[in-house]
């Protein structure tokens, strides 16, 4: 049985929309960052844990990957072309995606007050449309980022586009863009995840 350990406005709603996806029970405890149970399995305190067996992973990337290595869907397979070229999406999507977003966030309410630069949020929103227009070039001919097939990064992605939305970063309201965040915000697997997380903390 997996055990999934966060809030679901952090990072633990991917684990939570690709456990959806997958299919595969778990057990949920929504637990903010720094609470007991999370400090007991990860000391920096952060959310996701994730919990195979007796096994605690951290890290919303690594438990993604690592399930869908497991479970043989939403991934091309370890050591061909197909996965590196994933692999390549994925750290596109961390690096400068969620890297903008993340330092937004750091420099409005995470960081001491003394230490924060605001200034800063408006970099991050210029390197996050950047990213943006670089999306659209990945995007190619396919549904999804990866072409026919939904997989990892695309959860990233749209988690990364509703992030945006709560740090006021522009987003597309038109085009190709546009079109596949509408795809991938659609699927019933994220409703799915999103009802468990509401509930959750309800």
């Amino acid at each position: 049985m997996y055990t999934l350990i966060g809030y679901p406005r952090t990072r633990a709603m991917r684990v939570l929309w690709m456990l959806e996806e997958l299919g595969e029970p778990y057990d949920y405890i929504p637990a903010a960052p720094h609470a007991a149970e999370v400090n007991a399995l990860n000391p920096t305190g952060k959310v996701p844990v994730f919990k195979d067996d007796d096994t605690a992973l951290t890290d919303s990337v690594a438990i993604c990957q690592y399930l869908a290595d497991k479970h043989g869907k939403l991934t091309y397979p370890a050591g061909t072309l197909d996965r590196a070229c994933q692999d390549g999406v994925t750290q596109f999507t961390v690096d400068v995606l969620e890297g903008a977003l993340w330092t937004a966030a750091k420099n409005s309410f995470i960081h001491p007050e003394e230490l924060r630069v605001p200034e800063v949020k408006r970099v991050c929103a210029a390197e996050f449309a950047d990213g943006l227009r670089h999306l659209e070039h990945l995007l190619g001919k396919g549904p999804f980022v990866m072409g026919a097939e939904f997989t990892v990064p695309d959860i990233l992605i749209a988690h990364c586009a509703n992030w945006a939305k709560l740090a006021k970063f522009d987003l597309p309201e038109s085009g190709p863009v546009a079109d596949y965040l509408e795809r991938v915000l659609s699927r019933p697997a994220l409703a799915a995840a999103m009802k468990r997380g509401a509930e959750a903390i309800a």
